[in-house]
């Protein structure tokens, strides 16, 4: 199987595109390496794939048309799309609006097209979001709750994302699947993220920024419960029946959500080094609460995450280490 991973550069594109070339499959990565994050750290994630000889890479916008036309035409055997491509963060999205329509919508779009236009793709997965959610309250969070109040532009993006994919499957019967992921963390992980902004402001001697007065609980997701919850989805595409859309969601998170100072106390630990915390209210956007109903994905694909913060962020903390020379 030819895989085409969009976002190959990034945090999850880069374990996925691990995990796919690991099983013996070809992959072709495709990322334009946008300056959101550190780009040096990217260029080591590729320089990493670059190693295995099924590995592909091209730098492309997944937005521009002509450029992923030539993808497509150069890599005519692609039977299956990971789109995990897209402008990230929810705070960035209340300055930089058009950068998450161009690569969340635009750049879905043309993926969508391509996949249509190939006449070969089993499956298209593609990234949503946990943000989808927005201001529901009902706890944990379920793939039947309603998804029509967004709090930040990201996750209006990311819901477009997700209606889009199902007029494509109604109309061309394109088979496509939505992970909502919730929070991920791990190993190469993004320098926005929770994680890592704590480790380096503790090893720093910094304050570190602790929003609602630390009142907060995430379904943090390691990411290599992540990952195989992404592959066995894409090896699992929804049945087409003629009837109904080859379509489905899923939330794919940890299905236990952790009080925000319990996540910090175990950076702590994993540090040897106590945090000074900078109390902040809640930022615009954001939610108080995230958990996930999981049963969906456990039911289908037979998804168990199986590592507890207690573990991940250790082992989180050991590549951190290692990767700033600490």
């Amino acid at each position: 199987m030819t895989v085409l991973v969009t976002g190959a550069a990034g945090f999850i594109g880069f374990h996925t595109c691990q995990r796919l070339l690991a099983r013996g499959e070809r992959v072709v990565g495709v990322d334009n390496l946008n300056p959101y994050y550190d780009v040096a750290l990217k260029e080591l994630r590729l320089a990493q794939l670059a190693k295995h000889t099924g590995f592909t890479f091209v730098r492309a916008d997944i937005a521009d048309r002509a450029a992923m036309a030539e993808v497509a035409k150069a890599n005519s055997d692609v039977t299956a799309y990971v789109n995990l491509a897209a402008q990230a963060g929810v705070r960035h999205s209340l300055t930089a609006p058009h950068d998450y329509t161009r690569a969340n919508i635009e750049g879905h779009l043309v993926m969508l097209e391509l996949a249509r236009h190939s006449g070969k793709c089993r499956h298209f997965v593609y990234a949503s979001s946990s943000s989808v959610y927005g201001s529901n309250t009902k706890l944990p969070f379920s793939v039947d709750d309603r998804v029509d109040n967004p709090i930040s532009l990201y996750a209006a993006t990311k819901r477009a994302g997700e209606l889009i994919s199902h007029s494509y499957s109604h109309l061309f019967r394109v088979p496509t699947t939505g992970l909502r992921f919730f929070t991920v963390y791990g190993p190469w992980g993004r320098p926005d993220m929770a994680a890592y902004l704590f480790a380096t402001a503790i090893i720093a001697g910094e304050p570190i920024k602790v929003f609602n007065n630390g009142d907060m609980r995430r379904d943090f997701t390691y990411i290599d419960d992540i990952v195989s919850g992404v592959v066995g989805v894409l090896d699992n595409p929804p049945p087409d029946n003629g009837e109904v859309p080859p379509y489905r969601l899923y939330n794919i998170g940890n299905n236990r959500s952790e009080q925000l100072m319990d996540f910090i106390g175990q950076v702590e630990t994993a540090l040897g080094r106590k945090a000074v915390y900078q109390f902040e209210p809640m930022q615009p956007g954001d939610v108080k609460e995230t958990a996930a109903d999981i049963s969906a994905i456990q039911r289908d694909v037979g998804f168990a995450p199986t590592t507890p913060i207690s573990v991940g962020i250790p082992r989180f903390i050991e590549w951190f280490k290692q990767y700033h020379r600490l």
